[in-house]
């Protein structure tokens, strides 16, 4: 079906769900789905790293249309990160190298006519 290029609990040693902006990282940044899909799984890890860390959406899924704000503990300094989606059919997406110090939004999108999903950085 598509074949891709690429509220948060991330790197469990160093990342946190947070409210508030007082503990807020310079990485935050928002995922919004408009792949016209359900996505399963999200994934982030520092860049280099030789594995995945847990997902974080845990037991949800992000809808089509819906958004999901990534937050990560006000000590993290490391800005490049690797993000890995899976839709619900097995399908992922991965992009390399984030600079999540100037990304505050990524918009995902599945191009039907290339089955590419593609993010658009804000």
């Amino acid at each position: 079906m598509k074949t891709i290029a690429a509220k948060a609990l991330l790197v469990a040693s160093s990342l946190f769900l947070m409210h508030g902006a007082a503990f807020a990282g310079q990485q935050d940044f928002t995922i919004v789905n408009k792949t016209g899909y359900p996505l399963k799984h999200i994934y982030v890890s520092e860049t280099h790293s030789n594995s995945w860390d847990e997902d974080i959406l845990g037991r949800d899924v992000l809808n089509d249309g819906e958004y999901f704000e990534v937050a990560f503990g006000k000590a993290e300094k490391t800005c490049k990160w690797d993000m890995k989606v899976a839709y619900d059919d097995g399908e992922t997406a991965v992009w390399e190298g984030l600079d999540l110090c100037q990304i505050s939004k990524l918009t995902l999108k599945w191009n039907k006519s290339t089955g590419v999903t593609s993010a658009v950085k804000e």
